[in-house]
């Protein structure tokens, strides 16, 4: 159980740390063959990965006709993409109900370019609900987990991330910068980094294109812990 536990924290924070994947969908055209095609994605309320696919798109004819879908998230920060670690999810295309405002919200954070692709088609959101996950920490390092073992909700309710979110980007741009330097992030001229998301376990800067996912010290649920975390890791350069 303990290993378990281990992985599907490690598990967890390859989810948490990727924000694009490879999407693949049963294709309608071409009955009995996989379609795949780089996605990105962030986490919902509930730990659980959200697309945004325009109507037109060959993925939502897919989804509509067959639900069942994976998606392939890979470690693509050192080395080998083949000894790295990489997560596969089976999972189930649910749409998301068009007054959940805080997946499409959420998501728009991550993105801010999407919220402009209705101009030219529409879109619509969908939620990944793993059912099986199957999970590859390196060599001899496989395991099949349940969703349980990875997914975790995010502790804080919308309004809570985003005055956090908010406060951050307006008065402490200075700690985000410590963050990228310590982490290694390259910052180009003029390029501000700003905070996207924040959840129980670490939080998320998008930087030019990239988001890019810092971890916290230790699990927090509060937001006075996050405040106390994020305040000793600019203190400390981590």
């Amino acid at each position: 159980m303990a290993e378990l536990d281990e992985i599907g924290i490690e598990a967890r924070a390859l989810l948490n740390q990727a924000y694009d994947g490879v999407l693949s969908t049963h294709s309608a055209d071409m009955p009995g063959y996989p379609f795949g095609s780089v996605m990105p994605y962030c986490l919902d309320r509930g730990g659980v990965p959200v697309i945004y696919i325009a109507n037109i798109a060959q993925h939502t004819r897919n989804v509509q006709a067959n639900p069942k879908v994976s998606l392939i998230v890979l470690d693509r920060s050192v080395g080998d993409v083949q000894t790295n670690g990489r997560l596969t999810l089976l999972a189930d295309a649910q749409p998301v109900p068009e007054d959940d405002v805080d997946a499409a919200e959420r998501y728009f954070s991550f993105f801010p370019d999407a919220r402009r692709f209705h101009n030219t088609h529409s879109f619509a959101f969908y939620r990944l609900a793993p059912v099986r996950l199957r999970y590859i920490g390196g060599f001899g390092r496989i395991h099949w987990l349940s969703p349980e073992r990875v997914l975790r909700p995010n502790p804080f309710r919308a309004e809570e991330e985003r005055a956090m979110l908010e406060h951050m980007n307006a008065d402490h741009r200075q700690a985000m910068r410590r963050y990228c330097e310590a982490g290694g992030v390259a910052l180009e001229a003029g390029c501000e980094p700003a905070l996207v998301g924040i959840d129980g376990e670490g939080f998320q800067l998008r930087v030019g294109s990239r988001v890019v996912r810092f971890a916290f010290p230790a699990p927090v649920s509060t937001q006075a812990e996050v405040r106390a975390a994020l305040v000793a890791m600019a203190r400390s350069g981590q």
